[in-house]
């Protein structure tokens, strides 16, 4: 177990939660609180989506990304920012023609997932490694749509965190290292429990954990129940550790939680283990960033 452990906060998501939980931030003013509070709290990264500040839903909106960022750089504490690049990837087939997408089917290029990147040049951005079955819907990320994902990424000197769903991949996440795509030492974010994606267990922890190349760094989340117990294992194992909303919303059964109460639980957890987590600026060294707005402790 390391001494030091990179905390990150998925502050929102773009799940249907805002119904289910008040604590939930949905316009920006609210997400960049959460991240804000997080990191007093002890996160060290903020992983951001934006919503529709007058429905809740997802939305790509870049002028959303921009009001976020703007709030969290303006603010007096220091987090690493890790803007989604997952964008509109949601097909659900019609009933009527299951060749076309149906209702709730929300797809962007590459070129349109990458522009809230391209115009805030965040320090950390995810790349959805893969297409899967997510839930009753599909998440398409096309091979060669990452590939050129990838690039724009590289190009714009933004740290990709590679998402894995399942153990496919990290085998494709590997094969843009081995095709020059993703720069220095790789960061994996192992996404673990989502129907019907990798479990979450310890068994798939360590399966996926030994696939890594030597240099890589990694993390890993679980979804509902399943989050601080992953949390402690991931630790446990060597990794990095993700809690927050968008992954799960309860504190305790039955008790909603905040972000900051999540980042805080997990920070408990890592006291009894020996452990602490890592500033924004060790992290920063830790994981070699380009910085081109963080601001220094």
């Amino acid at each position: 177990m390391r001494k030091k452990v990179i905390v990150t906060s998925a502050v929102t998501g773009a799940g249907d939660t805002t119904k289910k939980s008040s604590h939930v931030p949905i316009t920006p003013k609210e997400i960049a609180i959460a991240a804000i509070e997080s990191a007093k709290a002890g996160a060290t990264i903020a992983h951001i989506h934006v919503r529709d500040p007058k429905t809740g839903a997802l939305s790509h909106d870049p002028q959303l990304f921009r009001e976020v960022v703007e709030r969290v750089r303006e603010s007096d504490t220091d987090v690493i920012l890790n803007i989604t690049a997952g964008g509109g990837g949601d097909w659900i087939p019609s009933q009527e023609n299951p060749a076309v997408g149906g209702p709730g089917t929300d797809i962007q290029t590459p070129e349109e997932r990458h522009e809230p990147v391209a115009t805030l040049l965040p320090e950390i951005c995810t790349l959805d490694c893969g297409s899967l079955n997510f839930g009753d819907q599909l998440y398409i990320s096309p091979t060669d749509w990452l590939r050129k994902q990838a690039r724009l990424i590289q190009q714009s000197g933004v740290k990709p965190e590679l998402e894995c769903f399942d153990t496919g991949h990290l085998r494709f996440a590997k094969q843009l290292m081995d095709e020059g795509l993703i720069d220095g030492d790789p960061m994996f974010q192992f996404c673990l429990g989502i129907p019907w994606g990798a479990d979450a267990d310890a068994e798939t922890i360590l399966y996926m954990r030994d696939k890594l190349p030597k240099n890589a760094h990694w993390s890993a989340f679980g979804i509902g129940r399943y989050q601080m117990p992953i949390a402690i294992q991931t630790m446990l194992l060597g990794g990095n550790v993700r809690v927050g909303l968008e992954d799960n919303l309860y504190l305790d059964k039955g008790v909603f939680a905040t972000n900051s109460q999540l980042v805080d639980k997990v920070v408990t957890f890592m006291d009894g283990l020996g452990t602490k987590p890592m500033t924004p600026q060790e992290a920063r060294i830790h994981l070699k960033l380009n910085n081109p707005h963080g601001k220094a402790e």
